[in-house]
């Protein structure tokens, strides 16, 4: 249990997970950041902070007013420098810092993975991977930078696949990827190399239960803690419940389009999300963090992910769409994206660039530029 009257600051707040926290958290001083404007509901003691969480004076300027924290949840994404730059700072602001890493630091295992596993940053032999900062190496190497600080006040927290109902994954794509598409009546393109394998997902709600038991809680100091779901199973079967959840809602069950290799690894460094996380069969031990919450009462994700999907079709609201991404499945599919769906000249020219060739591409890009009176 938590101690009564903690001030605590959660950096990246709005999110799946960190909303769910803030939700749990309700009763003690909050202090959350955000990019976007946020009101308290009457009688919640929340202060919103708006602005950039990776702004060193921003943060400055919120412990100064308020004083120094009993707990930092830092829901950030960082580079390695951002994170040296900050991380003495960040310990000394606080009693107890949580780092929000991932579970997808480790290399592949025939064993259910534990906190001592294997990481992929201390077993990869491919040199051309290690040299980059691609997210798991990224949060590998901070992991480090934290372990080799000279303050003990740290905790460690990997997620693995959240989701909810504004956070719907299938493979390597977000619901911007896969579901707008259907939506919007093109097909839905997935593949049979990642369709086949065992992933772990876990309701972000269940990860923020996970994190609440650890703040505040002494014995959290200088440990890590894999929170996750115990109970695997393969993405076709997610996938399934997906399509059986839109053809309940839309009357008609979605094209689907099943490439043999997922289009992701033509896309530069994206590809390392596909070659060493999601061809790994993903199945992970909680006991250590079941010794804090009850692990049995997660959600199963087949049950889990049909209600958040159904949550967000009854209110769809999209993040920006990454139209590079969106050629590439039009492509795959032989569909086209309708002029009138791309607001700007730029996202345009990017789309246009990846789903035809030089001179399509250049006919296009000047029907744009007059549908958008430029």
């Amino acid at each position: 249990m938590l101690k009564k009257n903690l001030k605590i600051l959660i950096f990246g707040g709005t999110g799946v997970m960190g909303s769910a926290l803030v939700e749990l958290l309700k009763g003690h001083e909050l202090h959350v950041t955000s990019r976007q404007n946020m009101t308290p509901k009457d009688g919640e003691r929340i202060i919103y902070h708006t602005g950039n969480a990776k702004n060193i004076d921003f943060i400055k300027a919120i412990i100064d007013k308020y004083g120094k924290m009993d707990a930092i949840v830092d829901f950030m994404t960082y580079s390695i420098a951002e994170f040296k730059d900050r991380i003495e700072m960040l310990l000394s602001f606080t009693e107890q810092y949580v780092f929000m890493s991932s579970a997808r630091v480790f290399a592949d295992s025939c064993e259910p993975i534990t906190e001592d596993s294997p990481k992929l940053l201390d077993v990869s032999a491919d040199l051309e991977y290690l040299n980059t900062d691609e997210y798991a190496l990224a949060k590998a190497r901070e992991e480090k930078l934290l372990k080799d600080a000279k303050k003990s006040n740290w905790t460690i927290v990997r997620p693995y696949i959240t989701y909810g109902s504004r956070r719907l994954q299938l493979g390597v794509l977000e619901k911007e990827n896969w579901l707008y598409r259907c939506l919007k009546g093109r097909s839905i393109v997935f593949s049979n190399d990642i369709a086949s394998k065992y992933t772990t997902m876990t309701m972000g709600n269940d990860v923020a239960e996970g994190i609440a038991a650890l703040i505040g809680n002494r014995s959290a100091l200088e440990e890590d803690f894999n929170i996750t779901n115990n109970q695997p199973y393969i993405w076709a079967n997610i996938f399934n419940v997906y399509l059986e959840v839109l053809e309940k809602r839309l009357g008609y069950r979605p094209n689907v389009i099943m490439a043999d290799k997922s289009p992701n690894l033509q896309m530069g460094i994206k590809k390392y999300q596909v070659i060493y996380d999601r061809y790994y069969n993903r199945v992970f031990d909680n006991s250590k963090i079941g010794k804090l919450i009850d692990v049995h009462l997660f959600a199963d994700a087949m049950d889990g992910v049909k209600k958040c999907l159904n949550d967000f079709l009854d209110e769809p609201k999209f993040r920006d769409i990454d139209w590079i991404i969106e050629a590439m499945l039009d492509r795959e599919s032989n569909e086209t994206t309708r002029i009138k769906e791309i607001k700007s000249l730029k996202t345009g020219i990017n789309y246009f660039a990846y789903r035809y060739d030089k001179v399509d591409c250049l006919q296009r890009c000047l029907k744009l530029k007059r549908n958008l009176h430029i």
